[in-house]
């Protein structure tokens, strides 16, 4: 399937089983309701699953995704790219680079996370389909976290590379989404605002 990557951009789903407090299948599909246009599956950090255990969740994952047309992506874990059949691929800084990324998946989306002005310069842009900026405000969802940018970071990614699509990352909430919106993104991505939800749907709305 073509994806049209601004659009998937709008309402961009991250997480693994340990963002989450109730069965991740659930979580996925109710936010799959609420309206999100694509899935990254992001399973890193304390509690997070290994293994097999990791793949069949990612698995069961990829086909709510399948059922209900929302690209699937894959934060970093290129082993399991081709075995949970991605439409995407997420790096930052330290993993593979996205430039041999291309090489090895020249028909996958990729994108690509920078948080200033040196990453942007050390970072292969022309083999990239997108960008996450951030953290646009403080968030306590990943570990060694990096200082926040601010949606001013959004505002220079956009006037330094206009045709490039960016989306959002870092402590957006349905209460500040409209900020990084206004900045000049393609969308937000949100982990926790979605993960612990009271009410899913309603919240996925609301961005």
């Amino acid at each position: 399937m073509s994806w049209n990557v601004n659009e998937l951009l709008r309402k961009y789903l991250i997480f693994g089983s340990q963002n989450c407090r109730h069965d991740p299948e659930k979580v996925l599909e109710e936010a799959i309701k609420g309206g999100i246009t694509a899935f990254q599956f992001r399973e890193k950090g304390l509690r997070s699953l290994e293994g097999e255990e990791k793949a069949e969740l990612g698995w069961k994952l990829r086909l709510l995704c399948r059922k209900h047309s929302i690209p699937f992506f894959i934060n970093d874990d290129i082993d399991l790219a081709d075995r949970l059949e991605v439409d995407g691929i997420h790096v930052g800084q330290d993993d593979m680079s996205a430039q041999e990324l291309r090489k090895r998946f020249p028909d996958k989306i990729i994108g690509l996370s920078v948080s200033n002005d040196r990453e942007v310069e050390q970072s292969p842009i022309k083999s990239v389909d997108y960008l996450g900026a951030g953290p646009m405000f403080p968030t306590a969802t990943k570990e060694d976290v990096k200082p926040v940018v601010g949606v001013q970071w959004i505002q220079k990614l956009k006037s330094n590379y206009p045709d490039l699509p960016v989306v959002g990352i870092g402590g957006i909430t349905t209460s500040n989404a409209y900020q990084v919106m206004e900045a000049g993104a393609q969308g937000v991505a949100v982990i926790s605002a979605v993960t612990h939800a009271h009410n899913i749907i309603e919240t996925v709305h609301k961005l």
